[in-house]
């Protein structure tokens, strides 16, 4: 009967000492919670990489504002919030960041260069990620690269482009030679793009040539070879330049 006393006083301290960690663990824990929320909130708001947006512009599509909480904010949803208001602006190039202990960062990359799809008396502006960006009228759309040889279904400020299903492989395509041209710093050399073509696309390029390469195609060894014919060219000729890696000359010169 001793022995069996012992053993259940052991037992009890045992659970006494497990409760009296726990409940240091929780006051702890309560405590750096409390700490946070008290002393972490947002004083200052500091934008860059604006442009075409200006600063106040960003902080309010953030939907945040001085005395929230920087560790209880969510920056994805204050991302989403920048991308939604302000289309020039995408999601991916997006960067925000707390600097403890009361300020909050926030990098954004505008959309530099933009290419019109004319249709029903409006030019839609596109993103080299295939957002639409803008909306105004056909008859500013000299202004811009054209994109022709599609029809957008339903285009609207700040969504993506969306074509017919029988040319979904297009739009795939033309997403993919818009993310290689921005990628290589190409897009400013593009006047025109096609999708008329059954067999390739096609592009009109720095107002010399017209280049042509295959659907499915790797457009970024695509530009790279176009770039090595065009700078082993002389600066007055024009002409078409057809881009086949498969052939024995990857790049073939046919002049005007």
């Amino acid at each position: 009967m001793a022995r069996r006393r012992h053993s259940n006083r052991r037992h009890r301290r045992g659970n006494s000492g497990f409760l009296y960690k726990l409940l240091s663990v929780l006051v702890i824990c309560g405590a750096v919670v409390a700490a946070l929320t008290l002393f972490f909130r947002v004083d200052t708001i500091v934008v860059s990489g604006t442009e075409r947006y200006t600063e106040e512009q960003v902080i309010e599509a953030t939907g945040i504002e001085t005395g929230d909480n920087l560790f209880l904010l969510n920056k994805y949803d204050a991302a989403r919030n920048i991308a939604d208001a302000l289309p020039y602006i995408d999601i991916a190039d997006i960067w925000i960041r707390r600097d403890l202990p009361d300020t909050l960062l926030i990098d954004v990359k505008e959309c530099g260069s933009v290419l019109a799809v004319v249709q029903n008396g409006s030019a839609w502006l596109i993103s080299p990620r295939g957002k639409i960006v803008d909306q105004v009228p056909a008859a500013e759309a000299g202004d811009y690269a054209a994109i022709d040889g599609c029809e957008l279904l339903a285009p609207s400020v700040g969504t993506n482009i969306a074509m017919a299903t029988e040319l979904a492989d297009r739009q795939e395509n033309l997403l993919s030679l818009l993310a290689a041209l921005d990628e290589a710093g190409l897009m400013d050399r593009v006047d025109a793009i096609s999708l008329g073509e059954a067999s390739h696309i096609t592009m009109d390029y720095i107002g010399r040539f017209h280049v042509e390469m295959a659907y499915g195609a790797d457009y970024s060894r695509m530009l790279r070879i176009l770039e090595g014919a065009v700078s082993q060219l002389e600066t007055n000729q024009t002409g078409t330049i057809t881009l086949d890696p498969d052939s024995q000359y990857e790049a073939l010169f046919t002049p005007d």
